[in-house]
């Protein structure tokens, strides 16, 4: 199996234990008389089987891609380059965004009394950074995905 077979599995599996555990806070409690939906006891039963295959899933994801081989790197460095990508660019833009005033919902300058707002950040460099920071964030993504369908996932 391709590690990228293994992350789809992965998430096919988390999304399982997610309604697994929606089903049985649903059915948990009764009133006295009536019958559940669903028997709580078994859905707990099935969760733990769907944990145990997702624990392992994740170990073998993560094995794989701190062995595979990424430029100078692991495929595990290089998703930690892109968190840290994606943490840069949505500060960046937030900056960017409250220096143009974008946050204030429509609420500017009404009269020529009232104070202005300027900008304490060049906006329009922090934008042009920003585009490079989403730009470099999309290369390291391809090339992730690249290695995904290239590398076996590990046992």
């Amino acid at each position: 199996m391709r590690l990228a077979e293994g992350l789809a599995l992965r998430g096919d599996v988390t999304k399982r234990v997610t309604q697994l555990r929606a089903r049985i806070v649903a059915n948990a409690r009764h009133q006295e008389g009536e019958q559940p939906a669903e028997d709580a006891v078994a859905l707990l039963a099935e969760l733990d089987l769907a944990l145990d295959e997702l624990e392992s899933l994740i170990r073998r994801v993560n094995r794989t891609n701190s062995r595979a081989a990424l430029g100078s790197g692991t495929v595990t460095d290089a998703l930690a380059r892109r968190d840290v990508l994606r943490i840069r660019h949505g500060a960046i833009t937030a900056a960017a965004d409250a220096a143009s005033g974008r946050d204030e919902h429509g609420y500017g300058r009404q009269l020529r009394s009232e104070l202005a707002f300027v900008a304490a950040v060049p906006v329009a460099q922090l934008r042009t950074t920003a585009d490079q920071v989403a730009r470099e964030i999309r290369e390291v993504d391809l090339a992730v995905q690249r290695v995904n369908w290239e590398v076996d996932l590990l046992d």
